[in-house]
């Protein structure tokens, strides 16, 4: 048989996929999730073959937040769908990536180069020639997208692609031509790394802009921090742990941010997001003199309708590819070897001494549970009613360290605002993006990430009744996997977030009514070996629950359904729609 000329100038050729999954077991990516479709069949063969899991999932769009879920907890993860329907069901999930700094990796199986070249009439084109549609499409919400139809070139482009991945923590778009996938290309990089260190800055500048920040930080008299969700998705939180903990700073997280600070330490006060805060966190964030700002996103939801009052003259913004000190902006500076310097170089006990210490305590969230205060707190007239005042701090005072704890859009969002978290707990919510259905995809992800990690950690979700509907097809997977969960369903008989944005009792707003009992074994679980459902109605039964040894464990797949009136809604929740609703009203 002859050999190709081509192959025989390779030093070490490797089959094109082969070279892609496995810089993809490189960077730490265990499982893959995706749907198969004709175009990426031969490439799916590859998975097993490079150390790596075929995670089906049951449609592309629950398959997209699975992975986003996957690399919040991994720190990055892979996507693999078909060309045309398939990432185009995905791209809902691909762009909430994009929006909220989750490095995710989108591998699209396309049409052979020679069908590409010669415009022909397949399935899953728009019928007009153009292959090129989708991948326009995908490069609006990718932060790079490659076409690897060039095996001299591929390996580079993958290498360049995964590492923009990895440091601007944004998805990427790749590519893969079905006549690619058994290319030979240049397998010799594979032996060196791909280098995902950040770029170093321009240390003239960076000593200028450290500078500035230590002239204004050792002026100040009431500092305190604010971190937010760029301080997770930039990895920069051993720097951030550290400002913290050597400071004794007030420090404070955005909504995004809910999970960056170990909120066991004495100086964490709780989550600041304008009027949606309590009143000793707002007042003790905007009565300070200076706000060092880590990783901010000033969307609405995060700042409870555009209320922070926090003037820029008092803020020290640190973000990934830049630094804003008041209202001077240095672009190319990033954040994290400057918060390291400056750790290193600040005196921070003369903040100890000052009048009433860094931190008087007067702000902080402790899990208290409310006492029965107003005509409209729906557990007045009935004590043992579950509502949402109660619900957060009794949530926070059952949490264990480590445990991963998932909010769906809507009144869970807003409500974990009010729980104060163990050490180490990760918390996940899509704030900015906002997708309801999100969580519950994104819980398979993060309950196999928790799971591969090998570290006894629980995934715990809180889901309202409406998000549940439009992914809940993912409990199969989460069965067939084997995987664990605790999902709160909270039952509040229709969309609540949506009634306080407008429509309160409009029949949009509602839902058929599921029999969630039934939900496990509909999906092919066993009961009650893999799986186990609780109606909950009352305070005292969730409390016998939350006390039950087995149920702590979590060994097998648990659905605990809370019973809430559908308009109690939490506090911050109720202010940000009605920001919202004026929002939308607005008149140009």
């Amino acid at each position: 048989m002859a050999t190709d000329i081509r192959t025989s100038e390779l030093d070490k050729p490797v089959d094109l996929a082969e070279y892609l999954f496995r810089r993809l077991h490189e960077m730490g990516v265990r499982s893959v999730h995706g749907v198969p479709g004709d175009y990426n069949l031969v490439a799916l063969d590859y998975i097993p073959k490079n150390g790596l899991k075929w995670v089906g999932n049951c449609n592309e769009l629950n398959a997209g937040y699975a992975a986003d879920g996957y690399a919040r907890v991994n720190g990055i993860s892979a996507l693999v769908t078909t060309f045309g329907v398939g990432e185009l069901s995905a791209i809902n999930a691909h762009a909430g990536c994009y929006s909220e700094y989750v490095p995710l990796v989108h591998i699209v199986g396309t049409p052979s180069t020679i069908s590409q070249r010669d415009g022909m009439l397949l399935h899953h084109t728009l019928g007009n020639g153009d292959f090129n549609v989708f991948a326009n499409m995908a490069k609006e919400v990718s932060c790079a997208v490659a076409r690897l139809d060039d095996p001299y070139t591929a390996p580079g482009v993958i290498d360049h692609t995964l590492r923009e991945c990895w440091v601007k923590s944004r998805p990427v778009y790749i590519g893969l031509p079905t006549d690619m996938v058994l290319k030979k290309v240049e397998g010799n990089r594979l032996d060196t790394p791909i280098d995902l260190s950040d770029p170093p800055n321009r240390q003239e500048k960076e000593d200028y802009v450290v500078e500035v920040i230590l002239k204004y930080l050792n002026a100040a008299k009431k500092p305190v921090i604010l971190v937010d969700a760029c301080a997770i998705r930039h990895r920069v939180l051993p720097e951030v742990h550290a400002l913290v903990e050597k400071s004794g700073l007030p420090t404070f997280v955005a909504p995004m941010g809910k999970g960056a600070v170990d909120e066991s330490l004495p100086n964490y006060c709780g989550v600041y997001a304008g009027d949606g805060s309590n009143e000793g966190v707002r007042e003790r964030v905007e009565s300070a003199d200076l706000v060092l700002s880590i990783g901010a996103i000033k969307s609405d939801f995060n700042t409870a309708g555009f209320t922070y009052r926090v003037s820029q003259l008092s803020t020290i913004d640190f973000h990934s590819d830049h630094i804003t000190v008041r209202f001077s902006e240095y672009p190319g500076v990033r954040m994290k070897p400057v918060l390291r310097r400056i750790i290193d170089l600040t005196d921070f006990s003369r903040f100890a001494t000052s009048t009433g210490g860094p931190h008087d305590g007067s702000a902080t969230a402790h899990n208290t549970l409310p006492p029965l205060s107003s005509a409209d707190d729906p557990s007045a007239k009935n004590p043992q009613i579950i509502n949402q005042a109660w619900l957060w701090p009794r949530v926070g005072q059952w949490l264990r360290p480590h445990d991963i704890v998932l909010t769906e859009t809507g009144t869970a969002n807003f409500g974990i605002w009010e729980t104060r978290f163990p050490q180490g707990v990760t918390a996940l919510s899509q704030v900015l993006w906002g997708s309801i259905g999100w969580a519950f995809g994104a819980t398979q992800g993060a309950a196999l990430a928790a799971h591969e990690s090998g570290r006894d950690r629980r995934t715990i979700l809180f889901i309202g009744d409406g998000s549940l509907q439009l992914s809940v097809q993912e409990l199969s997977t989460m069965i067939r996997l084997g995987l664990t969960p605790i999902i709160f369903i909270l039952n509040n008989a229709g969309y609540t977030i949506e009634r306080y944005i407008h429509g309160m009792h409009s029949a949009y707003n509602d839902i058929a009514a599921w029999r969630h009992g039934q939900l496990l074994e509909v999906f092919g679980g066993k009961l009650p070996e893999e799986g186990r459902y609780y109606a909950v109605h009352t305070k005292d039964e969730l409390e016998a629950l939350l006390g039950e040894g087995e149920f702590n464990e979590a060994g097998k797949i648990q659905i605990v359904e809370l019973f809430i009136p559908m308009e109690d809604a939490p506090r911050a929740l109720k202010l940000t729609a009605e920001s919202s609703a004026r929002t939308n009203a607005k008149e140009s």
